[in-house]
């Protein structure tokens, strides 16, 4: 629970915070630029991120016209979420490789470790998963900076259907199996920041 809410949150807040600097204040007046984890959860979506290591938060709203470019400043915005995951990832790695040694011998350590892993490979879950150009994910509005406007106001027709259609791929396995596979290929690759850490305190 607690490497869920911390991934979830700070990827919606970094959703918030780059509308915001771009010129879009929709989500400050909405309450959202906030750590309070409570104002980001979409149930379903923290379901996932329990279950099966990746999910979804409530979207943080976004009016694409306050940005002085509409189509590069929701692009933008919708990568900046994906994007923080991806640098929380990296930094727990680091952080895991480093304190390693120093933790791994008593239990209370062992299982600072343990929530420091799986925050890593749950931030990277959470990155891959909201890449995907399925809405209501953040892949769905990168779409917006190269379709046609009308092909894009057709996709986001279907964003009310997006949560079913993505709980069906991933439920029967359609989904859910590649994209884990996926996750866990990049994960091993990504571990390498972890031994960094180690080398670093252990030479």
């Amino acid at each position: 629970m607690i490497p869920s809410l911390l991934c979830i949150t700070l990827h919606e807040l970094a959703h918030g915070l780059m509308a915001y600097r771009l010129g879009d204040d929709t989500a400050k007046r909405a309450g959202r630029l906030t750590l309070n984890p409570l104002k980001h959860l979409d149930p379903i979506g923290l379901l996932m991120m329990l279950t099966v290591r990746f999910g979804w938060a409530k979207p943080v709203p976004v009016n694409m016209y306050r940005f002085r470019n509409p189509k590069r400043g929701m692009a933008l915005t919708a990568l900046a979420g994906p994007g923080c995951n991806l640098l929380i990832t990296v930094l727990f790695l680091f952080l895991y490789g480093l304190l390693y040694s120093a933790l791994k011998a008593s239990e209370l350590g062992g299982i600072l470790l343990e929530l420091i892993e799986i925050t890593a490979y749950m931030s990277l879950g959470l990155c891959i998963f909201n890449l995907l150009p399925v809405p209501p994910l953040d892949g769905s509005k990168v779409l917006l900076s190269v379709l046609p406007d009308d092909a894009y106001r057709k996709l986001m027709y279907y964003e009310r259907y997006g949560s079913i259609v993505l709980l069906a791929l991933v439920w029967s396995g359609v989904l859910g199996r590649p994209l884990g596979k996926a996750i866990g290929s990049l994960y091993e690759l990504l571990f390498a920041v972890a031994q960094a850490g180690f080398h670093l305190v252990n030479g």
